[in-house]
Order: C-alpha cells, then sequence, then structure tokens
C-alpha cells in the first residue's frame, strides 16, 4: 500500500467529502443543486451517498461536468449486526445499475413502512396523509424525516426534534421497524457491483470487537472522521483502521445544511485517504468480479 506520505502535489490540492445526502433520499437539496453546493465550496471530489437509493447518482455525475468536479457514486445501506443497525457507505461503485436493481425491494420496503406509520398516526388522531409523506419525499426513497416533514407542515408538530420525540423515534408510538439487510449480505452487494464497503460514522461503538465481526463480514474500511465523532472516536478510529488494514474514509453528512459542523466542505478527508480508497479499489476489483450491466 503506497505511503499517505507519497501522495503528489496535485492529489494534495484536492479537497474532498465522501459522505453527503440529496432529495433522492432524505437531503434536502437536489442532485444538481448538491453539486453545485460542494463546487461553491471549493470541493473536487464529493461523493453522493443517498439512503438505500443510487437515484441521484446520474443526475449528479451529470452536474459535475461543466463544473469540473468528480462525482463518487455511492450508496449508504442499513445493515444489520447481529440485533444492531450498521451503516454502511458502498463508495466508488462501478455498476449502479446493478445496485439499483438490488435495492427495489428495500424501497419498497420503505414504502409500506411509511404507510404504518401514517396508519398508526392516523389511529393517534393526526391525520396526516400518505399523499402528504409523498410529496415531501419528492419521488425519494420515502424515509422518517418525510413522515415528520408532513407533521410539521400540517402544524401537528412543531419541528423535526419534536416529530421524532413524541411520534417517531425508536420506542415512540408511531414507530416501525425497517426492512434490513445482514451487514454481510450488504458487503456484497456494494463488491458486485464493484465498490468498497466502508463501515458509516462508527463513533463511541466503533470498539476492537465489533471491529472483528465487520472485518469478518468483508468491509473494506470506515469513516475516521464524521462531524457525529468526538477527537476521541476519530484518534481510536484511526488506530483500529490502521491496525486492521482497513481504508479510511470520511465526509460531513451533509443533508442540506447551509451552516454549522454538517456544512460541505466544513469536514474533508485527505487526499492521502482518497488515494488508499482506489489502491484498495483496484485490488477488490481483481478478487471480485463486478456485475455488468
Amino acid at each position: 500500500m503506497t505511503s499517505p506520505h507519497g501522495a503528489s502535489a496535485s492529489a494534495v490540492a484536492l479537497r474532498i467529502d465522501l459522505h453527503a445526502h440529496s432529495t433522492a433520499s432524505d437531503g434536502t437539496a437536489s442532485p444538481t443543486l448538491f453539486v453545485q453546493t460542494a463546487a461553491a465550496a471549493g470541493l473536487n471530489v464529493i461523493a453522493l451517498t443517498d439512503h438505500d437509493t443510487v437515484a441521484g447518482v446520474a443526475e449528479a455525475v451529470a452536474a459535475a461536468v461543466p463544473l469540473g468536479v468528480r462525482v463518487v457514486p455511492g450508496v449508504e445501506l442499513s445493515v444489520m449486526d447481529g440485533k444492531e443497525e450498521v451503516h454502511l457507505l458502498g463508495l466508488h461503485l462501478a455498476n449502479v445499475d446493478a445496485i439499483a436493481d438490488a435495492l427495489v425491494t428495500f424501497q419498497h420496503g420503505r414504502t409500506t413502512r411509511a404507510e404504518s406509520m401514517v396508519a398508526i398516526l392516523n389511529a393517534n388522531a393526526v391525520p396526516v396523509t400518505m399523499d402528504d409523506v409523498l410529496r415531501e419525499a419528492a419521488g425519494g426513497a420515502v424515509g422518517r424525516p418525510h413522515v415528520a416533514r408532513a407533521l410539521i407542515a400540517g402544524g401537528w408538530v412543531g419541528d423535526q426534534r419534536e416529530a421524532f420525540d413524541r411520534w417517531l423515534g425508536a420506542g415512540r408510538p408511531a414507530y416501525v421497524e425497517k426492512p434490513r439487510l445482514d451487514v454481510a449480505d450488504g458487503v456484497e452487494l456494494v463488491h458486485k457491483a464493484g465498490g468498497l464497503a466502508i463501515w458509516a460514522h462508527p463513533g463511541d461503538d466503533g470498539r476492537r470487537a465489533r471491529f472483528e465481526r465487520l472485518v469478518a463480514a468483508g468491509i473494506d474500511g470506515a469513516e475516521v472522521r464524521h462531524p457525529g465523532h468526538s477527537a476521541s472516536d476519530t484518534v481510536r478510529l484511526a488506530a483500529l483502521v490502521e491496525f486492521f488494514n482497513l481504508v479510511p474514509s470520511g465526509g460531513s453528512d451533509w443533508h442540506g445544511a447551509m451552516g454549522g459542523p454538517r456544512v460541505l466542505g466544513a469536514l474533508q478527508v485527505p487526499p492521502e485517504w482518497l488515494q488508499l480508497q482506489e489502491e484498495r479499489l483496484a485490488m477488490r476489483r481483481t478478487a471480485v468480479p463486478v456485475i455488468e450491466s
């Protein structure tokens, strides 16, 4: 593996964010606006990693061409490590269509889940409708944030926090479990699409025992830099990534914020990390054939 200190001068000039969302899932900016915002922030390389969908990737790639921005095709999958949820980023997807086909079932499950939440809310005298939720999703993969936005738009709650604290958070009256992939199945899905499987925002859960299980499941790396990580998280995760010979990653986890720690450009990853990912990617693609479209 090439030493990070061997990166070229041109690589060092790169400004990189490898975790962001658009209206294709639960972000507030279209894929085109995401790319435009990234370019305005001076970013050169960005990854679009919408939840359980790659529907926004083609638009983002097309919008990036005239701006000279590189879009890394990606996705963020909700997978299960035993009884606990883990988020898995698929980065550098070579065959977006392959993973899109596999995710159709899970996108349908998201809609069914939202319908169940709406039914529960209706039974609790909150007359929000599925049309209200779909209007907020605007054609993207449906999630709890869209139900929350519909509740806000209807005046039944004041903001997202109230929506989750009162109705939609785990253990609250309208919470419904979403369909899950096992972590090993999620890793296999990413690998067959030609990508790297990266453990997203491990935070305090990023301990050696959990790393051992996910490494056994085939992950390629983990996010070291994330707005939700404390300084001690970042140090610990960097050490564990090195110990297990994984590749580091990171990003703002942008959902449309125009300020604060999750704004595009506020949290970047070193160009050396992108180089390490590309080297691991070349190794991975020789070991696991990419599904051809």
